[in-house]
């Protein structure tokens, strides 16, 4: 089984392509990164280490690599014979790479190879792979959409697993928490005969992107603009912090009635997952820097994303979420000058209102909503003056 993965950063290497070894598959990595190709090609396979104490090594073979901005042609043929296409390659990016797939599947059609496919955007967003097709769609005529269609999946996916910013001797060697969570909808497959072991299959994906999103990407995000108000470094720091536990613990409290009043989790088995959430987070041999994990704010302040979301449904639910807008108004302070929407927020700051900044990030139109978050800046900002 032959599998092309777009992306041969840490994620890729770390944790789909790892999945995918340990189902047998051949990985063709699709990067422009050409350091991390030109060592694929050269040895054929890297070594993941698992962040645990026993440091566990995983070796991972029978793995090449394309620099795509250099073959863009020799991508579109190994997806014309590939049994899969998947993506680690980060949201922004999915729509550059689309026409690049929307290539493949046009060699596909025209050598007649109806073998169906699935391609699978492995990303940190909801509705990822239906997001890429509308993307590859853009680059198909009506009648290869329409083959397309009938051979061609996008089934969504949720993805979990902490790969903290690395630097090795090596640059193919990764380091990985053990823990990972991959969910496929498998209503929208097309070769659902394909069932890869370590992957969950659900009929409905939503429930459990919510869980991811709304527990680990908020309450990593929490711990990291927590820890930024108190002048920690990194989250290993800041997460030995009693007032930074109880944070997240009471963000994580708020998701967790919401994803439970939703969805219906079971409250116990739900308070499991919390538990280990927070036990990922205090592991010592994983300790992300704050910068990372809390860049990109704007992104982080957005209507549909990990705080805003869970705070306008918990108000619908008559819930609370007292936490969660507490650390909205955290991220407003988050100040790190090699973050470009961290200097565009700081600058939006200096020029307009607390509540036009509010308004333009989270595009929120409860003026209730946008008081009470304004009221949390404010008590923030008070605790740094004094």
């Amino acid at each position: 089984m032959k599998a092309v993965h777009f992306g041969a950063g840490n994620i890729g290497r770390g944790f789909i392509g790892e999945t995918l070894a340990e189902n047998g598959f051949n990985i063709t990595f699709v990067d422009v990164n050409k350091t991390l190709i030109d060592q694929l090609n050269k040895r054929g396979g890297y070594t993941i280490e698992l962040a645990a104490k026993e440091h566990k090594q995983i070796e991972i073979h029978n793995v090449k690599g394309i620099n795509n901005a250099k073959n863009p042609n020799v991508v579109s043929e190994e997806i014309s014979k590939a049994d899969m296409v998947t993506t680690a390659i980060g949201p922004k990016i999915l729509n550059i790479i689309a026409p690049l797939i929307a290539d493949g599947i046009k060699l596909r059609h025209s050598i007649g190879n109806i073998t169906p496919i699935d391609v699978i955007a492995c990303e940190n967003m909801i509705g990822g792979s239906q997001s890429l097709k509308e993307s590859v769609y853009e680059s198909l005529n009506g009648e290869e959409q329409k083959w397309a269609d009938r051979y061609i999946g996008f089934p969504n996916a949720a993805v979990d697993r902490i790969v903290p910013m690395q630097k090795h001797d090596d640059p193919l060697f990764v380091s990985v928490e053990p823990f990972k969570e991959w969910v496929i909808d498998k209503s929208q497959m097309k070769r659902p005969e394909i069932h890869l072991e370590g992957v969950e299959y659900a009929d409905d994906l939503e429930p459990y992107i919510e869980r991811k999103l709304f527990s680990v990407n908020t309450g990593h995000a929490t711990a990291a603009y927590t820890g930024n108000m108190k002048g920690y470094k990194t989250i290993g720091e800041a997460i030995k912090d009693k007032a930074v536990v109880d944070q997240v613990k009471s963000v994580l409290s708020e998701t967790g009635d919401l994803l439970i009043q939703k969805w219906h989790f079971d409250p116990q088995v739900h308070s499991v997952y919390q538990k280990k959430i927070l036990s990922r987070f205090e592991n010592p041999f994983i300790s992300d820097d704050i910068e990372r994990v809390g860049r990109t704010p704007i992104r982080k302040l957005g209507f549909n994303e990990r705080f805003v979301r869970p705070i306008r449904e918990l108000k619908e639910f008559d819930s609370d979420y007292k936490a969660l807008v507490d650390t909205v108004g955290m991220v407003f302070f988050f100040d790190f000058p090699k973050d470009s929407e961290s200097v565009k927020l700081r600058q939006m700051l200096k020029d307009e209102s607390i509540e036009q900044v509010i308004k333009e990030t989270t595009q929120l139109k409860d003026e209730d909503l946008i008081g009470e978050i304004k009221d949390a800046y404010k008590q923030h900002e008070s605790v740094l003056k004094n």
